[in-house]
């Protein structure tokens, strides 16, 4: 057996218990199955198994098996060495854990002793109830117009002074006349021929009645009605009755030569005068009526949900119709007329996809007119309120208070403020109406204050009254020049703490030596260092960078420690300087 696979079968040997295996000074070199036969019954009791398979193989395969063998005995070393790689990563890991908490936990030194606040205007909400109300616009007009028409032909004769544009008439009166002349002798034409029929209708009654006389002397039987002349007698009747239909059309054309206003209104329009000749249908003038005056009011989605009115609404009566304030600005002067929301159209506007409200307005040329008698006229474009639903036990406050998306700022008591998100119910020019979100007595920001700046400190100022502020946020800074900073504990907080401060770039170079003398004079002397810095020194530390403001707090360190031996101008050991 050769000299390499000896040593194997050696170091084999050694991993086993209870080997026995002859060395070359006991006896030379042994046969090669025997040697194995050999080790086979000597570690009987721990590898059974090796055992059965080692006398199973023939000799010449005893190299072969003796390789796989320590093959699998080289295997716990190899686990060992990745073992040992993870050990190495988990004690990194847990050196950058600690390392990245400490950074987050640490607070920046501040040396004004000040932080700056930001003085806002706030409105505190308030809870109450609150009946909703809809904003929106129209114009009124009347709610009946017409196109004045003669029904007669002819020349006009009259106008009324009243029919004039912006003229007042009642109803009934005569506005306009037309020559009645012809239409006169037409009446009397129609009342000759009337004449004419009854006369007509006599004689035929009284031939009938002698005709009857004469059958009943001379003839028997019963007489035809031809022999009573009775079809002449009802010729006679219709002649008449047509004569008088006749007479009546006369006279009805004779009555409307004369054009008669309908109702009480106003005259908008005129335009035909005395002299014109005028045909029937012809247009004289247009004219409305001035006791109702309407608006169309717009209503989106969100109106209606805000008002008790449905889609197809029509008021029974208009004590129960909703209640509607329409105003206008006349002369500079702000006006006001009350209303009642009567009916709802039967469609949507396909156009603005909204539906429109009919408010309706009372004699508004008489007792519905607007304070000083301002009538609401025709034309006029308004501004409706709408009364809607009542809700109780809501938050409102200033309508600048609400920010895009339902936001507001909330400024708590230490001048902190939060951004809400809110549920809205209502909003106009004054106030908003909502139902989630904020509580009563919590202060609203009504500033414009830009959403990236709600983390600065607020100080709260009374919109109502600027000169009381509401909150005064405390500006000062606890951890200041003069104020030793807090020592860390343990040797992995002094290490990451200390290391990044003085030495911000490769700290992990350092050696084990050079750490424990930098743990050693960082504990007091680093505070001890930096309140005893002058004007200058201050000055001078501003000016540098992080590298060079290492290096200047390290040198005052090591100066500081030369009464224990390591004085001098520099780094001890050559390890207290930035690498």
């Amino acid at each position: 057996m050769s000299q390499g696979l000896r040593d194997k079968l050696i170091r084999l040997r050694n991993r086993l218990p209870n080997n026995n295996l002859p060395s070359d000074s006991e006896g030379g070199e042994p046969d090669s199955a025997a040697q194995l036969d050999n080790t086979a019954q000597n570690t009987s009791h721990d590898a059974p198994a090796n055992i059965a398979q080692i006398k199973a193989i023939p000799a010449g395969q005893a190299a072969q098996a003796a390789n796989e063998q320590i093959e699998e005995a080289a295997m716990p070393l190899s686990r060992k060495i990745f073992v040992g790689i993870i050990g190495l990563a988990i004690m990194f890991g847990f050196y950058f854990l600690m390392e990245a908490i400490v950074r987050l936990n640490a607070a920046p030194q501040d040396r004004s002793g000040t932080r700056l606040s930001l003085a806002v205007m706030v409105d505190r909400a308030v809870q109450e109830d609150v009946v909703l109300a809809v904003q929106v616009q129209g114009e009124s007009r009347p709610r009946v117009e017409i196109d004045l028409v003669p029904q007669v032909g002819g020349q006009i004769v009259y106008v009324s002074p009243n029919f004039i544009e912006g003229g007042i008439f009642k109803r009934g009166e005569t506005l306009i006349r037309i020559e009645p002349a012809d239409y006169r002798a037409n009446v009397v034409r129609e009342q000759s021929a009337v004449a004419q029929a009854e006369q007509l209708l006599v004689r035929e009654i009284a031939e009938s009645e002698i005709a009857r006389e004469d059958y009943a002397e001379l003839g028997t039987g019963t007489p035809s009605a031809l022999a009573l002349r009775e079809p002449q007698r009802a010729q006679a009747e219709a002649a008449l009755s047509a004569a008088k239909a006749q007479l009546e059309t006369a006279n009805l054309q004779l009555q409307r030569t004369e054009v008669r206003a309908p109702f009480d209104g106003r005259v908008r329009t005129k335009a035909a005068d005395i002299g014109q000749f005028v045909s029937p249908g012809a247009r004289l003038g247009s004219i409305f009526s001035t006791d109702i005056a309407e608006v169309r009011l717009a209503l989106s989605d969100t109106d209606l949900s805000k008002l008790d009115i449905p889609i197809a609404f029509v008021a029974k009566d208009r004590a129960s119709a909703p209640t509607v304030r329409l105003s206008a600005e006349i002369g500079g002067v702000r006006r006001d007329w009350d209303g009642k929301i009567m009916r709802t159209d039967s469609s949507y506007d396909p156009q603005t996809r909204a539906i429109f409200a009919i408010a309706e307005v009372f004699d508004p040329y008489g007792k519905g007119a607007a304070q000083g008698g301002v009538p609401l006229a025709p034309g006029l474009y308004v501004d409706a309120l709408i009364t809607g639903k009542n809700f109780e036990d809501v938050i409102t406050f200033k309508r600048d208070g609400l920010r895009p998306g339902n936001e507001v700022f909330v400024v708590d008591d230490t001048g902190q403020a939060t951004i809400r998100q809110t549920h809205v119910l209502d909003t106009n020019e004054e106030r908003a109406v909502i139902a989630s979100g904020v509580q009563a007595g919590e202060l609203i920001v009504v500033s414009p204050l830009e959403k990236s700046r709600v983390s600065n400190l607020l100080e709260a100022i009374d919109v109502n009254d600027p000169t009381i502020t509401l909150v005064k946020p405390d500006t000062t800074i606890p951890n200041v020049r003069g104020a030793a900073p807090k020592a860390p504990e343990t040797f992995g907080e002094k290490a990451i703490f200390y290391w990044r401060k003085v030495f911000p770039e490769n700290p992990d170079k350092l050696s084990r030596s050079d750490h424990n003398d930098l743990i050693n004079a960082m504990g007091s002397e680093y505070a001890r260092i930096l309140r005893e810095l002058t004007e200058e020194e201050e000055n001078d530390m501003r000016k540098m960078s992080d590298n060079e403001r290492a290096i200047f707090i390290a040198n005052k360190i090591t100066q500081g420690s030369g009464a224990s031996g390591r004085g001098g101008g520099g780094p001890p050991n050559g390890g207290m300087g930035p690498r």
